[in-house]
């Protein structure tokens, strides 16, 4: 039970990774508040999960949303002590030259602008608190770079990079901040989208999965809980000494 008593708030946080964390904390001991976009699946999650889960509506795209969230969390559960930036993703693939600026504002919106509209919003009361976890889910993207990847990249890569800066500016308060890196990771939404992003790689579904694995160490996709134990690590008093970090969770396949 390392986050007994403890409240945390997760966006994109009924499928996924995101649902994978939220599992992981509840049986730690915590109580969850979970964001997402279909208020159907999120209260089916949420009734799933039990009397420690609340699902809260919104679209991380939009500032309104992700600041409510936040608030309605401490409104809901009495307070908010670990904050998970898990909602994004990679969008439509194109190479830098063929990119609209729509695609690349709808990128930074969902991955950049989302984790600092909530990071904001929590860190005041974090510090005046003198204890909070910020934990921003990057991507093995946010430290190399693919072909077509150009905006997600991109993405990630600023979240790492806000990540070490807003650590310094708070970790003599007893908040930290971290980013955890996950390599392919073959979830639901994966399954989903993967063709989509297999045909502006130029290959296959199955020859993307089998790509990305033969680049990492393990020579096979993450999982779920691999990604959700490294959260629970960094959410415990055993992750305190662990800030302005980009934790790699994706098998060996970045360089650093």
């Amino acid at each position: 039970m390392q986050l007994e008593g403890r409240v945390a708030a997760i966006t994109g946080g009924t499928a996924g990774i995101g649902l994978g964390i939220a599992e992981a904390y509840i049986s730690e001991g915590a109580r969850v508040a979970v964001m997402a976009r279909n208020p159907d699946k999120g209260r089916a999650v949420a009734e799933r999960l039990g009397d420690a889960c609340v699902f809260i509506p919104g679209d991380a795209m939009v500032q309104a949303d992700i600041e409510g969230f936040v608030d309605q969390t401490r409104a809901e559960l009495g307070g908010l002590d670990i904050l998970v930036n898990n909602a994004g993703g990679a969008g439509d693939l194109q190479p830098l030259a063929e990119l609209s600026d729509e695609t690349f504002d709808e990128c930074m919106k969902w991955n950049v602008y989302s984790t600092f509209w909530a990071t904001r919003r929590v860190l005041p009361a974090m510090v005046e608190a003198g204890w909070g976890r910020v934990i921003n889910i990057s991507s093995t993207e946010g430290k190399i770079g693919k072909p077509v990847f150009t905006a997600y990249s991109t993405a990630k890569h600023a979240i790492n990079g806000m990540t070490k800066a807003a650590a310094q500016e708070v970790g003599a308060s007893g908040v930290t901040i971290n980013s955890i890196c996950p390599g392919l990771v073959v979830t639901d939404i994966v399954k989903d989208n993967g063709p989509a992003t297999a045909e502006a790689m130029g290959i296959t579904f199955d020859e993307m999965i089998a790509m990305f694995a033969q680049e990492s160490a393990i020579k096979r996709p993450n999982t779920v809980e691999e990604v959700a134990a490294m959260a629970v690590l960094l959410a415990s008093e055993a992750g305190g000494g662990i800030t302005g970090a980009a934790l790699s969770v994706d098998g060996g396949t970045a360089p650093y």
